[in-house]
């Protein structure tokens, strides 16, 4: 087990260099069941999710080598079962892409029903019907999603009820070797589902229109390996920027799609930063008073509900009240108790927080209860007068590449350590 330990109060100066992006790292490893030959993926973030879903393909028989640290090859030409290992499935949200995946190609998929983090009601039902309506059989039984077709899948027009990231995704997944012409209707928007789609056109798919709310994925026979870079992490760049909002100082944020960033660029600005956009950077100051405003989160353009937690942390410290709504999760607020620990003043009403902003924050033991809430409370804690102390650093590790180093690149006073096995942490007074 091990914690963060934070002496806050200090600003953060310096550069930091963006990793890859962990929501399409976890969906285009799974594509790789789909291709005939190996694929090389460059610029893969080193977080416990990829690690997880590498172990995952090596135990369903895929050839798997780590060429270095950010860079991996995959051949899926032996694998020996479609049956996914149960408890690394049950351990992330993102395996729900091995059936897709598994059934677009082999015909055949055995999954157990996601884990994650713990954001309320999380349904799969839009992607059991997309493969449904794609010609599979899909049942749960014993905790696995079983998923089977008789043949080669057949193609058809797919419209989601809600706007879904992970049903968009898996829907192509499984589309793109299917006979014929899907069409994806209210499909998501977000940067990672572009990407996908352009790591599976490298490969020699069909995919067109994704980044609008209309997808076309005319089937092809087979894909065939290749290289592709993954795309910078929109919510890891935000996350450092909003760290330097918070403290105060200014950062080079390197290796980003600026226009990715326009949605989180535009309320930072509000909140009192100062950012000036370059070709593949973005320079975060923040020297002025934080400023109250409201947010609420909503599917890509929109303000991501992954920088939530982050942004309500600069908000509790802006003078005034803020709104923050959340318009995604139902169940995204649990760790404001924590910031209630060094002193947030936050009241949650359903979806709304009405924050009252405070001077200051003050150091306190906290834990974290998923991935963006753990990052959070690292801001805070950075921002904060005195010591604070991060447990449950499991969570933030699963979706930020050496945290700890890039954050005392750049003038963090935070460290890791190790707790002995029973350690508790005492609560706040």
């Amino acid at each position: 087990m091990t914690k963060y330990v934070i002496n806050g109060g200090y600003k953060l100066r310096g550069e930091i260099t963006i990793s890859g992006a962990k929501n399409a790292a976890v969906a285009i490893i799974p594509a790789a069941l789909l291709v005939d030959g190996t694929c090389r993926i460059e610029n893969v973030p080193e977080i416990r999710d990829v690690t997880l879903m590498l172990d995952i393909l090596r135990d369903l028989g895929a050839d798997v080598r780590l060429i270095n640290r950010n860079c991996v090859e995959i051949n899926a030409s032996k694998i020996r079962t479609t049956k996914a290992d149960y408890d690394m499935a049950r351990m992330i949200r993102a395996s729900y892409y091995l059936i897709g995946a598994l059934i677009g190609r082999f015909g055949s998929a055995q999954v157990a029903l996601p884990g994650g983090c713990n954001l309320g009601d999380r349904p799969i039902d839009q992607h059991t019907k997309a493969f449904k309506l794609l010609g599979a059989n899909v049942d749960v039984q014993n905790g696995y999603v079983i998923a089977e077709s008789v043949g080669r899948l057949r193609a058809a027009s797919v419209y989601l009820d809600i706007v879904s990231v992970g049903a968009t995704m898996n829907t192509m997944l499984a589309a793109v070797l299917a006979e014929g012409t899907t069409i994806i209707e209210n499909a998501a928007k977000e940067p990672h589902i572009v990407d996908l789609a352009n790591f599976l056109n490298s490969m020699g798919a069909n995919v067109s229109g994704a980044g609008t709310d209309v997808i076309k994925v005319r089937g092809v026979k087979r894909l065939d390996g290749g290289n592709y870079t993954i795309i910078p992490d929109q919510i890891e760049a935000g996350t450092y920027m909003a760290a330097v909002t918070a403290t105060g100082g200014e950062v080079l944020v390197k290796n980003v799609i600026p226009k990715h960033l326009d949605c989180i660029t535009a309320k930072l600005a509000e909140m009192g930063a100062e950012i000036t956009e370059f070709d593949d950077a973005l320079l975060v100051k923040r020297h002025g008073p934080l400023q109250k405003t409201n947010i609420k989160t909503l599917p890509y353009p929109g303000f991501p509900t992954d920088m939530q937690p982050q942004a309500t942390v600069i908000l509790s410290m802006a003078s005034g009240m803020s709104l923050v709504t959340e318009g995604v999760w139902d169940s995204r607020y649990r760790y404001v108790e924590e910031l209630r620990r060094m002193g947030a003043q936050i009241q949650v009403d359903g979806k709304t927080a009405i924050v009252e902003g405070v001077e200051t924050l003050t150091g306190a033991p906290v834990k974290a209860c998923d991935l963006r809430a753990g990052a959070a409370l690292v801001i805070a804690g950075l921002a904060a007068k005195g010591t604070t102390e991060v447990e449950n650093v499991i969570y933030i590790e699963r979706g930020y590449e050496r945290l700890v180093e890039k954050l005392t690149a750049i003038g963090a006073r935070i460290k890791k350590v190790e707790m002995a096995e029973g350690t508790v942490i005492p609560k706040a007074q």
